[in-house]
């Protein structure tokens, strides 16, 4: 392999189109979302193969909340504290879905509403 290929392989091909950030941002909520979806659909779903799930919808809430508060975020104010309010919400609600006191259905509909503002639906479908 030559040191192009290389290159390629590591970094990407340079002719591709960037996502914008919202883009990718409804790529990772998607990905994380459909996960979540699996594992409730699944009847002989382990409950580790859900708490993978949970994890990493956990980890995507803490990084939307991150960013959300710092001083350079262009949301309006409104919905910044709205969303944040929606990060705090599915923290907790995670916690109790981990110790078999909540279910997650309602983690997946947040997201679905999450992913229809993203894609400019709003809450219409």
């Amino acid at each position: 392999m030559n040191a192009h290929a290389r290159a390629i392989t590591a970094y990407g091909n340079p002719t591709t189109a960037q996502k914008s950030p919202r883009s990718a941002e409804y790529d990772v909520i998607s990905r994380i979302t459909a996960r979540l979806q699996q594992a409730c659909l699944d009847e002989g779903t382990s409950f580790g193969r859900l708490a993978e799930a949970l994890h990493d919808n956990r980890r995507l809430w803490v990084e939307l909340a991150t960013d959300l508060a710092l001083p350079g975020n262009a949301l309006p104010s409104a919905l910044r504290a709205q969303l944040l309010g929606l990060a705090q919400f599915s923290l907790r609600h995670t916690a109790e879905v981990l110790a078999g006191r909540a279910a997650p259905e309602v983690l997946i509909d947040i997201n679905l509403a999450i992913l229809r503002g993203l894609s400019g639906r709003g809450t219409a479908e």
